[in-house]
């Protein structure tokens, strides 16, 4: 509820249910299950230490987000008895989608840990030995980029379905365009890595700034970027455009999208 109803009460996602080509919203839904999944092990409701356990906490998080946009939109009315059932399962499933990603992110937000699971971590992480070291970069290194990932598809759904998007991105010139990619990038940067939040990736003071701006800041830039672009095309807002204007359009989400990106490093 808390992370989805933004969505639910936002009415461009209303009319995207309607007219979206189905083949686009079941690719959506078929995306977000493997990225439930994947969420559901890094912080599902419980830890998870089998593959089954991580699908079943994605599972009941689809089922909840499915349940609460159903039960949102018959409340706002914006889903009634006359209405032909293809509208009415393609509004539902298109807010299932932010709704289900809402419900793993319940957990790091107002559920945290158990004492178990701390305890639990501690001591895997004395357990490593220094030949582990390796490996353990390269997955934290893999596992931000796709909490990146997840943060940027997360608040590009609240806001590529509107007019505004579209709007910005036909005003824009092209010096606002790079002045927007700077300061996303900036952003992204000085928000994970200049101010000592909770969560940020650990750099000694002798690592050069080059090192995690070309490693971590412009890698997941890139990230927010390809989401924007997928997250455009799939609310077909990048039908019969011209390429430049599809690339403003995407520079113009990837401002909230980058946000979102360095903001899921800090708060998953």
């Amino acid at each position: 509820m808390l992370f989805g109803i933004p969505m639910l009460m936002t009415m461009e996602l209303w009319q995207l249910g309607f007219y979206i080509e189905r083949w686009r919203l079941f690719l959506l839904l078929v995306v977000n299950i493997p990225l439930l999944i994947l969420l559901a092990h890094r912080i599902g409701f419980e830890r998870t230490s089998t593959f089954g356990e991580a699908c079943r906490d994605a599972t009941i998080a689809y089922g909840l987000g499915i349940l609460i946009s159903a039960a949102v939109l018959v409340m706002l009315g914006d889903i009634k008895p006359h209405m032909p059932l293809s509208e009415m399962l393609g509004k539902i499933a298109i807010q299932s989608v932010p709704a289900s990603i809402g419900a793993l992110l319940g957990r790091s937000q107002l559920g945290g840990q158990s004492e178990n699971d701390d305890r639990e971590d501690d001591g895997e992480e004395d357990g490593q030995g220094g030949g582990g070291v390796a490996d353990e970069i390269s997955t934290s290194y893999s596992r931000e980029l796709f909490l990146m990932a997840v943060g940027a598809l997360f608040l590009n759904l609240n806001v590529a379905p509107t007019e505004e998007i579209i709007l910005i991105a036909y005003k824009m010139t092209p010096w606002h365009a790079l002045v927007t990619i700077a300061l996303s990038i900036a952003i992204m940067h000085g928000f994970v890595y200049a101010v000592a939040f909770k969560g940020t990736h650990e750099i000694s003071e002798e690592t050069p700034w080059w090192h995690a701006f070309f490693r971590f800041t412009l890698p997941g830039y890139m990230v927010a970027m390809l989401i924007s672009l997928y997250v455009l095309w799939t609310f077909g807002r990048l039908d019969d455009t011209a390429p430049t204007q599809m690339l403003m359009s995407a520079i113009v989400l990837s401002f909230p999208g980058a946000i979102g990106a360095a903001a899921a490093r800090l708060i998953l």
